[in-house]
């Protein structure tokens, strides 16, 4: 329940963030985000409605699509993201803090991106071309932001022809910025191989398994300076376990050795969750 609710707030702060970002650094310079959310500016920027409003409309057929991909609670998060976001940007006036458009372009990416990768690791997305982008990322194991960023590639080509070139690359800065930025703090696509030598291999064994949808090889060894026989265990898992798995061994073994390193690849059966 508190996880939950820890999930849900950090939605809702992330989503009135990306809706700061919009009003006080991008829209007032015409600077457009990626995806859906920079097809409801465009609009907006052409239409007396609010750009919120857009946003909440063209995000409707998207969201359920992802209904029907990405489960229920995914959808029940991205629904309050949207809302908060459309809500935020008709309270907070748009009013730009810079007239520098590159600065607009990088501040106005950094806050968007990092907001968007935390609502990712809460479970939901901003909608949009995000809902798409998971799907993807379902199916291949490819960093988000980067798929974000492929995607949003037509948004800039459309800011070019209604505004100007100048302003699309601008648009394809802050883009850019916020696909690094979403990399950054979401990192599930990153996977780690994890060896635990330790004399407690049962234990550990059993309690990871009793936490985690992971597979286990568990091999002998021995100490070649003692001659002391150790079990070694060997596991892959994603970087968003990784914080839980060094507290479950801490307390099975706190004398464990443990290698961590980072997987290239995974071929087989891994679970993409």
């Amino acid at each position: 329940m508190v996880y939950r609710l820890m999930n849900l707030g950090t939605i809702i702060i992330s989503s009135l963030l990306i809706g700061f970002a919009f009003n006080m650094f991008l829209l007032p310079q015409k600077i457009l985000s990626g995806g859906v959310s920079g097809i409801a500016m465009i609009l907006g920027l052409l239409t007396p409605f609010n750009t919120g409003t857009f946003i909440l409309l063209l995000n409707i057929p998207i969201i359920i699509l992802g209904y029907l991909r990405l489960g229920k609670q995914f959808i029940f998060y991205t629904l309050i993201s949207v809302a908060v976001t459309s809500i935020s940007m008709q309270v907070i006036p748009e009013r730009g803090i810079s007239d520098d458009p590159i600065l607009s372009s990088v501040f106005g990416g950094v806050i968007v991106g990092a907001a968007m990768g935390f609502i990712f690791r809460s479970g939901a997305s901003t909608g949009g071309f995000d809902v798409i982008s998971m799907v993807l990322s379902q199916k291949r194991e490819m960093p988000l932001g980067l798929l974000i960023s492929f995607m949003n590639a037509i948004v800039v080509f459309i800011s070019g022809f209604v505004f100007d070139w100048e302003l699309a690359l601008y648009t394809m800065l802050s883009i850019f910025v916020t696909g690094k930025l979403v990399d950054t703090v979401h990192t599930r696509h990153i996977k780690l191989t994890l060896m635990i030598i330790t004399k407690r291999g049962n234990e550990i064994k059993k309690n990871l398994l009793a936490n985690l949808v992971r597979g286990i090889t568990v091999l002998d060894g021995e100490g070649a300076f003692t001659s002391e026989r150790r079990n070694v265990l060997i596991t892959v898992i994603s970087r968003y376990e990784l914080t839980n798995v060094k507290r479950i061994i801490r307390e099975s073994d706190p004398h464990a050795f443990v290698n961590i390193t980072q997987t290239t690849d995974v071929m087989g059966y891994f679970r993409k969750d």
